[in-house]
């Protein structure tokens, strides 16, 4: 369940970032704020930009219409939380991709990132399995392009998975030696994180987030 302070103060962060110039906090603001969406990068952060403005930005990454609807939703929340039934433990989530062509995808997990096929599915095959330690991508192919012509004009950085590792910049090494395609290459991220994004044959952009050991 969210927690309004932290929200609040994330609101406030992306103030700071506005404030700032902080260049990735423009992409969110425009996929989320219709009144930014034909603004580029250096417009938004030049254009005035309210803390009911981050306010909002927060409450639309949820699902809400405004901060008012937010505030408003989590209130209900906690009001019921007390019915939800709390003996089952979410043990792991497994997102899914999907493919224009699955033995294409699977030869790029496996060879490229070092990925294993946990299962392969369908006559002919439709859905599959990739695994690397504890991280699990299930892969669904899809007839047609995956993306369509303009979505990565409209949202450049979406991703389609976070992984999370124990350190980011071993693994983004061995993926550089392995010619692995970087969305973004390994930086350091302000709250801590190291990170690196590739993307995979058909557009899906997965992230890999670590310490910084």
């Amino acid at each position: 369940m969210p927690n309004l302070e932290n929200l609040k103060k994330q609101a406030k962060q992306y103030l700071r970032w506005h404030r700032d110039g902080y260049y990735p906090v423009a992409e969110q603001i425009r996929s989320l704020l219709s009144r930014y969406s034909d603004m580029s990068d250096r417009q938004i952060l030049a254009h005035s930009f309210r803390l009911s403005d981050a306010q909002e930005l927060v409450a639309r990454q949820l699902g809400f219409e405004d901060w008012r609807a937010l505030t408003k939703g989590i209130s209900t929340m906690t009001a019921s939380s007390t019915k939800i039934d709390r003996t089952s433990t979410l043990l792991a989530a497994e997102p899914q991709l999907f493919v224009s062509a699955i033995t294409t995808a699977c030869e790029f997990y496996v060879r490229t990132l070092g990925f294993r096929v946990g299962f392969i599915y369908g006559e002919p095959p439709f859905y599959a399995q990739v695994l690397r330690d504890g991280a699990r991508l299930n892969l669904r192919q899809v007839d047609g392009p995956v993306f369509d012509s303009q979505f990565r004009i409209r949202a450049r950085d979406a991703l389609s998975a976070t992984i999370t590792v124990d350190d980011a910049k071993p693994l983004f090494l061995a993926f550089q030696a392995a010619g692995a395609p970087f969305h973004q290459t390994l930086r350091t991220e302000p709250w801590g994180a190291r990170t690196f994004i590739i993307r995979d044959p058909d557009g899906n952009l997965v992230m890999f987030a670590g310490g910084s050991g």
